[in-house]
């Protein structure tokens, strides 16, 4: 089972990320319940705008592009910013949103069988927002979503702290953090013991 977790920090590679700290946590957990497991922060990589699955000149899309395709599932990783998902996160959608006509030899949507999850950090409430935002659009795209399937760390109002500068991990981010990891690999192997059926005509 590959899972590939996408972080859609704005801070490309070494500056540090609180969404890649819980991203890589997630990670941690699905890799304890048998998950192969890879990190991409997408700052790192020229995407390209747009809504096809290449835009050509250098779009570093493609390549990020078959890393989703081979991986069982897609861990999404985003900070809050003025109440949103970040931009890289809307991006990624949107370039996914190519495949979304796109079937395999079976007549099945690209993502079906397909499991996703969502990480969300900031320093206002919005968690709940953003997590609705993207759990549509990953559902639109064929995607599906187990049982609690976002963890999420959000600052008090007001104050200036970030996930990446705690002490300690807080208890209810860990809890919800395995949850949705053991549910996540769950439904991961039932997809890929029982798929989908192609779509009736």
């Amino acid at each position: 089972m590959r899972a590939l977790a996408l972080v859609c920090t704005l801070s490309p590679s070494p500056a540090a990320s609180s969404s890649d700290v819980l991203a890589g946590q997630v990670l941690a957990e699905l890799e304890k319940r048998g998950a192969t497991v890879e990190s991409v922060r997408v700052a790192d990589h020229d995407v390209k705008p747009g809504i096809a699955a290449d835009m050509g000149d250098g779009d570093a899309w493609p390549a990020l592009r078959e890393k989703v395709l081979a991986a069982d599932i897609l861990l999404i990783a985003t900070p809050i910013w003025l109440g949103h998902p970040a931009s890289n996160c809307q991006r990624v959608l949107e370039r996914l949103n190519a495949d979304m006509s796109e079937t395999d030899d079976q007549g099945r949507p690209l993502f079906y069988g397909k499991v996703a999850a969502l990480a969300v950090v900031g320093n206002e409430d919005g968690a709940h927002k953003v997590s609705a935002d993207v759990f549509q659009g990953l559902n639109d795209l064929g995607f599906s979503l187990g049982p609690q399937a976002v963890t999420y760390w959000v600052g008090e109002a007001m104050q200036g702290t970030d996930y990446q500068d705690l002490d300690e991990t807080p208890e209810a981010v860990a809890t919800t953090t395995r949850t949705l990891a053991a549910n996540t690999v769950h439904l991961a192997r039932l997809l890929g013991d029982a798929p989908y059926q192609a779509p009736a005509q």
